[in-house]
């Protein structure tokens, strides 16, 4: 199979991730386009929104995603605010929240959404589980360092690997086994 896909987003390191995921099977394309985040509690609604924004303005087939960072012992905050917290308070915050805390159970979510001519077709993925003491690891972005899975934060994963087996890595095989045989 030898097809391009753009991704839109003004995340680089998102843009990685979803090359070295689909390697050289598909040609990735990146582009950076500021796209309004609808405000919503579901990840399916918001990818969808600026799926339909960013394929109005390229008019190309483009996947987009949103990601949520739900953490059981906070009612599944910060959930789809997860940007916009790691940026107001950072992982020294959300450790901040969990100090004490013994619950420490959390997801990541990531759906996205291919736009073309025909449509808009969604698609997610789950990875579950927990905050750590303190953040570990030099990979990976956002929340990775104080993420942990089978003993090891996704920091701690090398990209390739991360690649397989992540929230996003989830959707994007469901994305793909779709893409590949629609």
């Amino acid at each position: 199979m030898n097809r391009n896909l753009t991704i839109v987003t003004s995340n680089a390191h998102k843009a990685q991730e979803v090359a070295a995921f689909f390697g050289r099977s598909i040609e990735v394309r990146h582009v950076a386009l500021d796209i309004p985040e609808l405000r919503s509690d579901d990840v399916k609604k918001i990818a969808r929104e600026k799926a339909q924004f960013a394929y109005d303005h390229l008019h190309v087939p483009l996947i987009v995603d949103d990601t949520a960072f739900s953490i059981d012992a906070l009612n599944g905050f910060p959930g789809p605010y997860a940007a916009y917290v790691l940026t107001s308070i950072g992982n020294t915050g959300i450790l901040r929240l969990m100090d004490g805390v013994v619950d420490r159970n959390a997801r990541f979510t990531t759906a996205i959404a291919f736009a073309d001519e025909t449509g808009i077709e969604i698609f997610t993925g789950t990875i579950d589980g927990r905050i750590i003491m303190a953040p570990r690891g030099t990979g990976g972005f956002g929340y990775d360092p104080i993420f942990e899975v089978n003993g090891q934060t996704l920091a701690e994963i090398p990209l390739e690997d991360k690649s397989a087996i992540s929230h996003r890595a989830r959707a994007l095989t469901a994305f793909r086994d779709w893409f590949v045989n629609r």
